[in-house]
């Protein structure tokens, strides 16, 4: 089992910045990757980015330039700086880890992203 637990969203204005940040705990061996996907208001949850154990990341074209993806691996946290941040960015952003077994989820967290 994994547990992960997110921090970090919040209420900002249009072009500000924040930082997610998520810890995760229990069966690291098997972990392969983590990372992020959101859900807004009446929409699918789609993915945002990942990081590999590796270093190697992935992100969605609608974020890419505007949000990073990185990882302490001696915290076991992975962290997503949002810049520039748009209302089509406001959502329920949850953590996620993909072991060889299955992939667990986190709580979400709201981000929202007002004009």
């Amino acid at each position: 089992q994994v547990q992960l637990v997110e921090a970090g969203g919040g209420l900002v204005q249009v072009g500000e910045s924040l930082r997610l940040s998520c810890a995760a705990s229990g069966s690291m061996f098997s972990m392969k990757s983590m990372g992020w996907h959101r859900q807004a208001p009446g929409k699918q949850r789609e993915f945002v980015a990942d990081i590999t154990t590796g270093g190697l990341t992935n992100y969605a074209d609608s974020v890419k330039g505007r949000f990073a993806i990185s990882r302490d691996n001696a915290k076991n946290t992975v962290y997503l700086q949002m810049n520039s941040l748009k209302p089509e960015d406001t959502a329920v952003y949850y953590c996620k880890a993909d072991t060889s077994g299955r992939r667990y989820w986190g709580q979400g967290t709201q981000v929202t992203v007002s004009s």
